[in-house]
């Protein structure tokens, strides 16, 4: 071994000193860095069900990137009917060929959903009921996340009409859908809901906007959201919300916004930051896991049952906000 360091020295490393210790360097804290990303992943949880899902359908939205593709790929490969349900078409059918390509399987579907467009969610909702015998289990993953201030096409702040009343009126219009029989509703929610207050009054004001706290009082808003559907679904559909972990996706865009910061990002991200494949393991045991059939109104981390803010646990707010979202989406229409 002193034979191979002493040739490895002899012929790599630079004569200069200082250039020689400055490779030394780097080549030692880039393998301390390689040691610390392995034992990360070691302490991150994976769902361990290996059960099918054939016969199954299911719908994941965003499912174009990041942790939703890495759900859909999943999904798949248990033997599942995906529905791909994105804005960008283009990027869908990109997304569902990848999806086919990682499972094998050719049980692949993409339907445009634009979650800032009521209209659309209808249409899309429409399309489905026309074309979908059932629905098993939805997964409501789409999202954004720190944008500038801006409103929706039916005039809604984007965070609050894009991650929370986007997902209330698809959810509440696809339960007839669902059958009665272990069907699972997943909500990807945010630990940053514990940041966050809800004001039903403002939330859609350019004044004092704070797009970190947008966000957070969208994901806020959908733990509430699901305590609030769980007392109201028919026996055999569940519902529960969940936090992926800090995962290297395209949702942090807006707050990138330049190619140095970018990169440096990109390079921590590497290291210390969760893959969408590791965020999108507690969905998995969430949608697949024999246990949890019946379990309802929970909130998920690393695949356990964790607790949720104070907030969250608010009755007359959850029904609050449910009946501002009912009249806003015109749930009844």
């Amino acid at each position: 071994m002193s034979q191979i360091l002493h040739a490895f020295d002899a012929k790599v490393l630079p004569k200069d000193g200082w250039l020689r210790s400055s490779v030394i360097s780097i080549t030692v804290g880039t393998g301390l860095l390689y040691c610390v990303r392995y034992l990360l992943s070691l302490r991150r949880a994976y769902c361990t069900t290996t059960n099918t899902l054939t016969g199954k359908t299911c719908i994941v939205t965003g499912a174009n990137c990041g942790i939703g593709k890495s759900v859909a790929i999943e999904l798949a490969k248990r033997n599942s009917h995906v529905i791909l349900a994105c804005r960008d078409l283009n990027k869908a059918k990109q997304a569902a060929l990848e999806v086919q390509n990682c499972s094998k399987n050719s049980k692949v579907s993409v339907y445009q959903l634009d979650l800032a467009s009521f209209a659309s969610i209808r249409e899309f909702v429409h399309q489905i009921n026309e074309n979908e015998k059932k629905i098993d289990i939805l997964i409501n993953n789409a999202g954004l996340m720190c944008c500038p201030f801006a409103k929706s096409t039916d005039g809604i702040e984007m965070h609050f009409a894009v991650n929370h009343l986007g997902h209330f009126l698809l959810t509440n219009l696809l339960i007839d859908k669902m059958t009665h029989d272990d069907s699972r509703i997943i909500v990807v929610s945010s630990s940053l809901h514990k940041k966050a207050t809800l004001d039903l009054v403002n939330f859609n004001d350019a004044v004092d906007y704070n797009p970190m706290l947008a966000y957070a009082r969208s994901k806020l808003a959908n733990i509430l959201f699901t305590h609030q559907l769980a007392k109201k679904l028919p026996k055999g559909i569940t519902v529960n919300a969940m936090h992926p972990g800090m995962v290297w996706t395209n949702l942090g865009r807006y707050r990138l916004v330049n190619m140095i910061s970018k990169s440096l990002f990109g390079v921590f991200a590497y290291f210390f930051i969760r893959s969408p494949y590791q965020g999108a393991q507690t969905i998995i045991h969430m949608a697949t896991e024999p246990s949890l059939k019946g379990v309802t109104g929970k909130y998920f981390g690393d695949c356990v049952i964790e607790q949720t803010a104070d907030l969250t646990k608010n009755d007359k707010l959850a029904e609050k906000l449910w009946e501002l979202s009912e009249r806003i989406s015109n749930l009844e229409k």
